[in-house]
């Protein structure tokens, strides 16, 4: 109901910029400086160690042994030939590139069986004298660099895997989830601050804002009302349409309370994980009841409130209803709440489970309705403060001409005039871009390049006109401020009314409207002789508008003061219907005779009137958009004393 300004800081120690506690502190340091050295140390033995260079067989035994340059060999665990070049070989051909102190081993040779080395070796000595003998030994030899490596680094491969989950499983890690915190709260708690919303910033609800300072008031001095006797109410329910502005009063509430704010929407308690929604919920009021005096703010909820054991419900939701059970039993209390308060918003208070709604828990609902023409003035003051607008501006005229407008709709409004002025680069915003605006939250977007065939344009304008005589010449009719042609959003036309601000309807009100909506396939069938698929939006308003007279309302004689209007929403969740199938047919039957004759007696006026019809119609042709003050030099001047005879 009022503009959003921004949210109020979060509280609490778990920022960025704070290291918590853990294996990103300082006790393991150590670790990482000694995983460091071993790698530095594994990359210099690698790199920087001498590298005996490995020949094939065939090249030692027609080459070294054949030559006779091997001094001695050593067989190291049976499976490697270490070569030793003699040194006076050294450094000449084809040992150049060996250095003279090079002591060795100088080359390698991989031995499949010792026995046939051995052999080799024997037939290659045979004609040397035994001083010129190759020297052979055999050694085992342990490798405990590599046998350290290939033993610890999987461990500390697995370590670093572990340790990279656990790190973004910390609170305060961005992106963690804590696999071990699944059962705790994710409430958001709010402080006061400069950027917070109050009740300043609440417009159109004086009323609810009595009932909801109340609650501050108890917060900030407890004595006033405890002296007396009195006790607070432990929850308050806030309910209404979407946009009317539950979320910004309980986010005026965190403002104006100045205590511990605990903010969590409905869907956050149900998780796949059983016991998680149960769970969240004790910790939720564990915070707070450690915080009081203190609220909790639930939001959307019905996804965990809703009601249990309906009939007809297929697939009931177990893990959902203990959450309501622990939310029930906490608000309820098996230990005293003091200090705690639970404010809650829902659009669907009529769904919500019985025991939850019961005193002692949600002591009070609060109906949030669509703003009155005061109240929508109010709203529109708060959400023209920060835009630069003309002189021509009328907030009168504004809240005039948005009836059935929610705080929401009011802000977007507000939005898309400013940014209408500025894509046609005005210095400030004027009266026809609200109008414009206004035009493009109802209708939606105007779509001029969409191409038309003359026959279906006439089709459209007469369909248009059809709708702005009926209205102009039955009585209870809304009044109509403009017609257009230009196609918006899904439609090829529209007309644009000023609904009266009524609590109450009677019959004769209700079968006006139903004949001004039918009115535009009227026209259709009355000048064309036949109809087209344009009325489809006009039938479906018809349908359910002649439903509720004869099912709900009890406005047909034939089915009598009978009304099978559910308001506890139960009749959605039932296989069958509350009435028996005679009873259907006869509903059905009593919604056809009523749309059928308001239908005759809309083309019966639209006859009547036909040289308006015409004229308004070709109006449209030419002008695409036809104002008041046009239709009223059309029709003459509107009375509401008017009759369709």
């Amino acid at each position: 109901m009022a503009s959003q300004s921004p949210l109020p800081q979060r509280s609490g120690k778990d920022s960025p910029g704070n290291t918590p506690p853990g294996f990103g502190g300082q006790s393991f340091k150590w670790l990482y400086r000694f995983i460091l050295l071993m790698l530095v140390f594994e990359a210099g033995y690698f790199f920087f160690a001498a590298k005996t260079k490995e020949i094939p067989w065939s090249e030692f035994e027609s080459g070294m042994l054949a030559r006779h340059d091997v001094a001695s060999i050593t067989i190291v665990n049976q499976e490697v030939a270490e070569i030793y070049i003699k040194p006076e070989k050294l450094g000449v051909e084809p040992y150049q590139d060996l250095k003279k102190n090079f002591r060795g081993p100088h080359f390698a040779v991989t031995i499949g069986s010792i026995d046939n080395f051995e052999k080799a070796l024997e037939a290659a000595q045979q004609n040397l004298p035994p001083e010129d003998g190759i020297k052979l030994t055999y050694l085992k030899r342990t490798d405990w660099t590599s046998n350290i490596i290939a033993w610890v680094l999987p461990f500390l491969l697995l370590f670093g895997l572990w340790w990279l989950i656990m790190s973004r499983a910390r609170g305060g890690a961005p992106g963690g989830i804590n696999p071990f915190d699944f059962g705790k709260s994710t409430a958001t708690a709010y402080k006061k601050d400069i950027g917070s919303v109050t009740f300043e910033n609440v417009a159109g609800l004086e009323e609810v804002k009595v009932e909801v300072r109340e609650v501050v008031d108890f917060l900030k001095n407890p004595t006033k009302y405890t002296s007396l006797g009195a006790k607070i109410p432990k929850g308050v329910l806030l309910v209404g349409l979407p946009g009317t502005g539950k979320t910004l009063l309980a986010r005026a509430v965190a403002g104006e309370a100045g205590v511990p704010f605990f903010s969590m929407s409905g869907s956050e308690f149900v998780e796949m994980f059983v016991g998680v929604g149960a769970s969240r919920v004790r910790d939720l009021f564990r915070k707070a009841k450690s915080s009081a005096p203190s609220i909790i703010f639930i939001d959307e909820i019905d996804a965990v409130g809703r009601s249990r054991g309906r009939v007809g419900t297929l697939n009931s939701n177990d893990e959902r209803e203990n959450t309501l059970n622990q939310l029930l039993a906490e608000m309820d209390g098996f230990g005293t709440n003091t200090g705690v308060i639970v404010l809650a918003a829902t659009n669907r208070g009529e769904i919500l489970d019985r025991a939850l709604l019961r005193p002692g828990r949600f002591d009070r609902q609060i109906y949030l309705d669509l703003p009155t023409l005061t109240e929508r003035k109010a709203i529109f003051e708060v959400h023209v403060k920060p835009l630069i607008f003309g002189a021509d501006i009328s907030l009168d005229t504004l809240a005039s001409q948005t009836p059935g407008f929610s705080g929401a709709d009011i802000a977007n409004i507000c939005n898309e005039a400013a940014l209408i002025a500025a894509r046609q680069g005005k210095p400030a915003i004027t009266m026809q871009d609200f109008y414009d605006a206004t035009d493009r939250v109802i209708a939606g977007l105007e779509k001029k390049s969409k191409i038309l065939s003359e026959k279906e344009k006439k089709i459209v304008a007469w369909h248009e006109a059809g709708h702005a005589t009926a209205s102009w010449f039955l009585p209870h009719a809304d009044a109509l401020l403009k017609v257009s042609i230009v196609p918006r959003g899904k439609s090829l036309g529209a007309a644009w009314y000023l609904p009266q601000e009524r609590q109450l309807y009677t019959s004769a009100e209700f079968e006006d409207r139903i004949c001004a909506t039918l009115a535009g396939r009227a026209s259709e069938e009355v000048v064309f002789g036949e109809v087209s698929s344009g009325a489809l939006d006009d039938l479906e308003k018809v349908t359910k508008q002649a439903y509720l007279m004869v099912s709900c309302y009890g406005l047909n004689k034939e089915i009598g003061n009978i009304s099978f209007y559910d308001s506890t929403g139960r009749y959605e969740q039932m296989l069958q219907k509350p009435y028996s199938e005679a009873t259907a047919q006869k509903i059905d039957e009593e919604v056809s005779k009523l749309i059928e004759v308001a239908y005759e007696r809309t083309k019966a006026l639209l006859r009547k009137h036909r040289g308006e019809l015409d004229a308004l119609a070709q109006q449209l042709l030419e002008k695409e958009v036809v104002f008041q003050h046009d239709l009223e030099k059309v029709f003459g001047k509107r009375s509401t004393t008017a009759t369709s005879d």
